[in-house]
This record gives C-alpha cells, structure tokens and sequence, in this order.
C-alpha cells in the first residue's frame, strides 16, 4: 500500500511541476539569461539611463517577460524577449503610457 501511495504522489507531483512557468532570478547570482540581457539593453536605451537591474524573468516559449528596475527607485519595467533576439518595446509599468 505505501509503494502505490509513493507512486501516486510522484506522478501528481511530476504532473504539477510540467504546468510550471519557470521564474528565474539570475540576476541575484551575478549573470542573467540572453533574454534578460536583451530586455536590458532595449530597457535602457528607451529610458537612456544606465542605472538598471533585471528584478524578475519568467520563461515562456512565446517568449520570456522580464521585469527591469530603472534608477534608484527601481521603477518597474516590462520587456518581452523572444528566442531570435528581438524583443518587445519596452513598456512602464509604473508610469504606463508616460512616454
């Protein structure tokens, strides 16, 4: 009975982790993805200040949303990269529409 019971919870906990979006934080550990290198360039080029930190990536195959902190504020960016390089044109989320 144990044996089925290990069974069951491993294939629920496979199936829960296979619907996961991955959430990375290579930022804090000093590197950061194609993407969130890609986001950061456009992001501070829209905003033509330097002083910008990636806060949050979330992977998705259509194409990876990456949260950039702008200036000593850290004021909240949105930037899509996708694969090929591109990436979407970065967007205020703090300001929306202000530029």
């Amino acid at each position: 009975m144990s044996h089925i019971l290990k069974i069951v919870l491993g294939a629920a906990s496979v199936a829960l982790l296979a619907a996961c979006v991955e959430e990375t934080g290579n930022a804090s550990l000093g590197y950061a993805s194609a993407q969130d290198q890609a986001c950061l360039r456009a992001v501070k080029a829209e905003t033509n200040n330097t002083d910008a930190v990636v806060l949050t990536s979330s992977f998705s195959q259509a194409g990876t949303e990456v949260i950039v902190g702008v200036g000593p504020q850290r004021a909240r960016w949105q930037c899509i990269a996708y694969s090929n390089g591109a990436t979407s044109r970065p967007m205020s989320l703090t300001d929306e529409g202000f530029l």
